[in-house]
């Protein structure tokens, strides 16, 4: 392999986002473990590299004028785009998926008792990423706009009161990992997203709604995990 294999998958990512969906057809991680280099998701995945390598870089040869250059945004501009866009959808799909989960495992449980796992689970998940969303919108994401605001100004911050930014950002990145563990799961539950011969219209749109809510928390973690924490990381030098 060439040059390419010394990025990290998270890297590809956030420097050109089409590759997500690559990365999503070999079932590899992009963002809860987007620390890895091709080589060693090629190896894990049992792929060609030197097949995975060209078709990235097919990719990258290919010219978008739709692509969001995320890496160029401030970190106040991530911010309130990942509250507005991604913790917003978390809040207004939640309740709408348990409720159909619910009315699955009465309707259809006792043919599909999966149904009653892949429901236990997104519960946890729910009450866990509404948690998860609070202490970034509360505590994490607050600070990385004092400093914003403070090397604009440029004047020095108070320490706070959890010591550097990489404490609370290692918390995130845990979370983060723990629910792509569990959304890997849901899948492998459900065949990837794959409603049975049986399934009525309401199993067909939950099994939808699963998915769309899996691609929209691997953006959502992708965005802060290699794009906002590195910068607010970096941004945190400046005042040591």
């Amino acid at each position: 392999m060439n040059t390419l294999e010394q990025l990290t998958v998270g890297e590809y990512v956030a420097n050109d986002f089409r590759t997500a969906a690559l990365f999503s057809k070999y079932g590899i991680d992009f963002c809860c473990k987007g620390n890895r280099t091709l080589e060693e998701v090629c190896a894990k995945k049992d792929i060609n590299p030197t097949d995975l390598e060209n078709e990235i870089q097919a990719i990258l040869e290919t010219k978008s004028d739709h692509a969001i250059d995320f890496k160029s945004w401030s970190p106040s501009l991530l911010i309130e785009y990942i509250v507005e866009k991604h913790h917003s959808y978390v809040e207004e799909k939640t309740p709408l998926i348990l409720q159909f989960l619910d009315k699955l495992c009465k309707v259809h449980g006792e043919r599909h008792p999966e149904l009653f796992e892949i429901n236990s689970l997104f519960k946890l998940s729910a009450g866990d990423l509404a948690q998860h969303m609070k202490k970034e919108e509360l505590i994490l994401f607050p600070f990385i706009q004092k400093m914003v605001k403070a090397q604009k100004e440029n004047q020095s911050i108070q320490e706070p009161h959890f010591g550097t930014v990489e404490n609370p950002i290692a918390m995130m990145q845990d979370e983060h990992t723990v629910e792509g563990e569990r959304f890997a799961t849901i899948a492998t539950l459900t065949d990837g997203f794959t409603p049975p011969e049986d399934a009525c219209s309401t199993y067909r749109v939950a099994f939808q709604m699963l998915k769309e809510f899996e691609q929209d928390l691997h953006k959502h973690i992708h965005l802060e995990n290699n794009i906002l924490f590195p910068k607010a990381i970096e941004l945190q030098a400046n005042f040591v």
